[in-house]
């Protein structure tokens, strides 16, 4: 093999397919690879023919020049693939398998995951504990929306699917295992939702969504959704979601004509650091305002989920504070309530397998949830040009021709 085409960063607003090298096993020098990890060998590694690899609002996060990236950084940590090769101390795992793969790098013998904390592995990143592929200051491991991805510590990272013909039958479903649908779930569990909470998901994105939906396998009584967007608030009812239109003010009143109290038991943020003001600030960035609206309706002793990526550096940060990270956060707030948040990547291994059993058994239908749709791999600039515009869709690339 020697071909290998690839979804790339440009510049800001802009991503073009372009051709890489094939993947071998061990990390090359390239746009955004750590220099403490050219030239590492990956012989616990193995190479995937991408099955689906999907567009994610943290990828949105790059494109729009709201991060460091580097031009020419290779997209994509959402994948599922199949597997063509496998490294020599590869034991479990083998070629044909299908299998899916956690967003989060993870080494499997470091403290942290051991502790099943993968989000936070302390071998896979020299500059901070944490890793995924293609993501900017991650350690430089290639984006998987190509046509083939190395995944390293396979025995360890990879989730292989029962049943090859089952798992292409369900692989809408099965592809958003790989970060969305744990990342929202683990909003929902950090955010303390059980059966009979009332709800309420800042954001109507497709982590949002899953967010909600998961809050529906939890047993909540109530789910409400937050958003801007007409499109994505009506996806969110399809599925038995309440809303509330944040361009019309603050959550607090329209919940409480909702539940009869403008409080709600358990919070997630789906938004992030891009966040804007309600209300007649809606047309205004203000990356604040989900987490101190959350603190304003969560109840006393409850908790906030927050799935929702803060970055350290962004360069179109509305201040000098936004663009290191700092925000203006009513923390007297969540400390007189008591309040209890949960940040950081989810730790997907520690969900994907319990979600991927329910979905194989008819338990939950995500990806009519999120409304994915299956595009070609050339027609992924197109995917995020629409996203960006606010399409009440999840873009699933299909590189291979498997989605067919």
């Amino acid at each position: 093999m020697s071909g290998n085409k690839a979804v790339a960063y440009k510049g800001p607003g802009v991503v073009e397919v372009i051709d890489i090298d094939y993947p071998t096993f061990e990390l090359k020098d390239g746009p955004g690879v750590n220099p403490a990890n050219v030239g590492r060998k990956v012989p616990h590694g193995v190479i995937l023919k991408t099955v689906a690899t999907n567009i994610c609002g943290s990828d949105q996060h790059m494109v729009r020049g709201r991060t460091t990236a580097p031009s020419d950084l290779v997209l994509g940590h959402e994948i599922t693939g199949e597997v063509v090769e496998v490294g020599p101390d590869v034991e479990f795992i083998k070629v044909g398998d299908i299998c899916s793969v956690p967003f989060n790098i993870a080494c499997g013998r470091c403290r942290n995951c051991k502790e099943r904390k993968t989000g936070i592995c302390l071998n896979v990143n020299p500059d901070r504990p944490g890793s995924a592929y293609g993501y900017v200051d991650m350690g430089g491991w290639v984006g998987g929306q190509a046509e083939y991805v190395l995944v390293p510590y396979a025995d360890w990272n990879l989730l292989k699917f029962p049943d090859r013909d089952q798992a292409l039958e369900k692989i809408m479903d099965l592809t958003m295992l790989s970060d969305i649908f744990p990342t929202g779930f683990h909003g929902a569990v950090s955010a303390g939702v059980t059966v009979g909470s009332t709800v309420y998901v800042a954001g109507a994105g497709p982590v949002g969504l899953a967010a909600a939906t998961s809050a529906h396998l939890l047993g909540a009584a109530v789910v409400i959704v937050g958003d801007m967007n007409a499109d994505r608030l009506a996806q969110a009812r399809t599925f038995g979601c309440e809303t509330v239109d944040l361009s019309k003010g603050d959550p607090g009143e329209q919940i409480e004509q909702l539940l009869g109290v403008p409080e709600v038991d358990c919070a997630v943020d789906a938004v992030g650091f891009e966040a804007k003001g309600h209300g007649a600030d809606s047309h205004h960035e203000a990356p604040a305002t989900v987490l101190n609206s959350l603190m304003d309706i969560t109840a006393a002793g409850g908790s906030l989920g927050i799935p929702g990526l803060y970055v350290t550096g962004d360069p179109g940060g509305i201040d000098a504070a936004a663009q290191k990270g700092s925000l203006s956060l009513s923390l007297g707030t969540g400390w007189a309530k008591s309040l209890a948040f949960t940040t950081g990547q989810c730790p997907v291994m520690k969900y994907n397998r319990g979600l991927m059993m329910a979905i194989l058994h008819d338990k939950v239908h995500i990806a009519k949830n999120v409304n994915a749709q299956a595009i070609t791999l050339t027609d992924a600039p197109r995917g995020y040009a629409e996203f960006d515009a606010g399409a009440a869709t999840k873009y699933v690339l299909n590189p291979n021709g498997y989605l067919d």
